[in-house]
């Protein structure tokens, strides 16, 4: 989908992996709803869980917090943490 392999859809990340928020793409309800829970440029994200259909649960900001797949696809992350 990116040019660059390490800029993905959170949807995309494996269970594990680190990576951090560079965008949120999608309308203002969306956008609003996401950043309220914390996901917001700059932060670090953790996979907690990802079974490839149906929710998911990361870390963000030391909370676990579970998304549907349609929003976690518009947090576009860059795999890896940067400090």
């Amino acid at each position: 989908m990116f040019v660059n392999d390490r800029l993905i859809s959170l949807s995309e990340m494996t269970v594990g992996e680190d990576a951090t928020i560079l965008a949120i793409q999608g309308g203002r309800m969306v956008s609003s709803r996401l950043v309220s829970l914390g996901f917001t440029p700059g932060v670090q994200v953790n996979m907690v869980q990802n079974y490839g259909r149906g929710p998911l649960i990361v870390t963000v900001r030391g909370t676990r917090v579970a998304l549907g797949r349609g929003e976690a696809a518009k947090i576009i992350v860059e795999r890896g943490v940067h400090e």
